[in-house]
């Protein structure tokens, strides 16, 4: 269940300032709502900041709240038979936790970095989803765009090479919010989400591969490792090609 959640909204919280001025508002699903009906959806909602490490769902149990992602990062992960985590996605701001319909989760939902979320009690979110189709509308297709998104990572992950796949997640980071450029027009960097490993269990690859990829785009002068998890994407035209994407 939501079970650092569930603690939450059993504390004492700040309330979320008012939904208009929701950083993210345009890109999630409530940008379906009009201002009287995010007043609506504003009284059964909680901002709430969320430590990096801190898991909100658990596979298996019940999920009693769900939420809209603000800022940060979060991983979606699976114990295989033999009890090691497979991650199967990540989530970043203006994506949904959680499934209003669900008995039960299906994934573990770990905050990878510090986040803040805006979470709402599953019943009462459900009656306000019901009585909006346009809201219900939103998240059906934000539900088919995850879906596809799946699918079409399981069709890459058939066809694609190592360098494919880590150049294409490279692009796909430095497109995400919080990458910034020094200069106007400049090279962009961003932080990773994850550890190699990490993205090693996402691409369906070995930490080694990961290494080995990185090293080689960095030694051909595509991309730059500053230090840490930073990377600065010094040719995207380049980085574009090792992808795949031209």
């Amino acid at each position: 269940m939501f079970r650092a959640l569930t603690t939450i909204l059993q504390s004492t919280t700040m309330p979320s300032p008012v939904c208009v001025l929701c950083q993210v508002r345009g890109e999630s699903i409530c940008g379906s709502l009009d201002d009287s009906e995010l007043g609506q959806l504003h009284a059964i909602g909680r901002r709430q900041h969320i430590q990096a490490g801190e898991t909100v769902i658990w596979a298996g149990e019940e999920s009693p709240n769900c939420a809209n992602i603000l800022s940060g990062v979060f991983k979606l992960s699976a114990l295989t038979i033999d009890g090691r985590e497979q991650i199967v996605g990540l989530l970043h701001p203006a994506d949904f936790i959680g499934h209003p319909y669900a008995s039960e989760a299906e994934f573990t939902v770990t905050a990878l970095s510090e986040c803040e979320i805006c979470l709402f009690p599953t019943a009462a979110f459900v009656e306000i989803l019901e009585s909006h189709p346009p809201f219900a509308l939103a998240l059906l297709k934000r539900s088919f765009e995850t879906l596809d998104a799946a699918r079409r990572r399981i069709l890459l992950f058939g066809r694609q090479s190592a360098e494919e796949r880590v150049a294409g997640f490279l692009l796909e980071m430095a497109g995400r919010p919080g990458a910034s450029r020094a200069t106007n027009g400049g090279p962009v960097t961003f932080e990773l989400p994850l550890s190699r490993g990490g993205i090693a269990d996402v691409l369906g690859l070995t930490i080694e591969t990961v290494s080995r990829q990185m090293t080689k785009l960095r030694m051909a002068g595509t991309i730059a490792l500053p230090g840490g998890r930073l990377v600065t994407v010094l040719n995207r035209n380049a980085l574009e090609r090792h992808a795949g994407k031209i």
